[in-house]
């Protein structure tokens, strides 16, 4: 062999070493004795005052106490560990243990996610919640495993409505002409399509300046997300359609959690329902804080009429019928 291949062969074991160690080091941490210490780490793009972060921080406390301190939870917010589609793909890689994202970036991922995009497809929260919790959505946090991603829950993420700077939408011939920030989703974007306006998908990092130097005429998002991002500063027109009810979900690295013992991920599992019963209590205390400070900071909240809204998104829906979304779709509908 000449110095050339030898040199290639010595890089390339070097470079094996180091992945192997990045990813063993989401894993075990060595306490100086025989047993290792299991540490995860967590990964989102909120910040540290949102509550599902503090939800997130709660699981943590709740799988030291179960485990005796054995296993442990790093959760590391606002993106400093990459974007949700970044570290959906790290989570895929085994790079992370786990993830909080959006079910919308996981539709590129897993497409029968798309489902909880859909406009107007939960009649209220009762029936949301039924679905997230029912044989439906435990389905839906298993349908990863063939991609490496297991679904662990659901955390509340409210009711998305339109924010916009000139002029606030009322009905959905309001949206025409005008650029509407959403998701990197398929189906947000056709959504937005679908009721007049035009679809413009960018960073949530990035919105603040596209809002403020005319890129996107608004947005669409919760409550939280609107004021925590002072999005208000140039956005003051808040219009509470609530089109969608796009659930955030935890998942887990299918590597790393099949290298679990049965006993630890019950204990994660508990911990990861306790979390969520947790979250949704906080999260409806801090919606209803949010929209007491954004009136005032000047934001003029408006409550439309929805039925025009639900009438031109129909062909949307009834566009799914013989396919799986579809027979999801009325799996949904179907339930009381």
């Amino acid at each position: 062999m000449d110095k050339k291949s030898v040199s290639f062969l010595l890089l390339g074991l070097a470079v094996g070493a180091v992945l192997t160690t990045a990813v063993f080091s989401v894993l075990i941490r060595d306490t100086g004795g025989n047993a290792g210490k299991t540490v995860l780490k967590l990964a989102h793009t909120l910040p540290p005052a949102a509550p599902v972060h503090i939800a997130m921080e709660y699981m943590a406390e709740r799988v030291d106490e179960l485990s005796g301190g054995t296993v442990e939870i790093q959760v590391f917010p606002s993106g400093q560990l990459g974007s949700e589609t970044e570290t959906i793909e790290q989570l895929q890689r085994g790079a992370l243990a786990m993830i909080k994202t959006s079910s919308a970036p996981m539709e590129g991922f897993i497409p029968e996610m798309g489902v909880f995009s859909l406009p107007y497809l939960f009649r209220d929260e009762e029936h949301y919640w039924k679905i997230l919790k029912g044989e439906i959505g435990q389905e839906m946090l298993l349908k990863g495993k063939d991609v490496g991603i297991h679904g662990l829950c659901y955390y509340d993420s409210g009711a998305r409505s339109f924010y916009t700077v000139d002029a606030p939408v009322l009905t959905p011939a309001d949206l025409e002409g005008l650029k509407i920030r959403v998701m990197r989703s398929k189906t947000s974007m056709d959504m937005i399509d679908t009721m007049g306006g035009s679809a413009t998908p960018i960073p949530f990092g990035e919105l603040y300046t596209a809002l403020q130097q005319g890129m996107v005429d608004g947005a669409e998002n919760n409550a939280p997300s609107v004021y925590d991002s002072r999005h208000w500063e140039v956005a003051k027109h808040y219009s509470l359609d609530e089109h969608s009810r796009i659930p955030d979900i935890v998942m887990f690295s299918e590597q790393i959690w099949s290298s679990l013992s049965p006993q630890q991920q019950a204990w994660i599992t508990e911990a990861a329902n306790d979390s969520v019963e947790y979250q949704r209590v906080i999260w409806k205390e801090y919606v209803e804080e949010c929209m007491v400070n954004l009136q005032k900071e000047g934001v003029t909240i408006y409550y439309p009429d929805k039925a025009p809204f639900q009438e031109a998104v129909r062909p949307m829906l009834e566009s799914y019928k013989g396919t799986p979304i579809g027979e999801l779709i009325e799996r949904i509908q179907a339930v009381e």
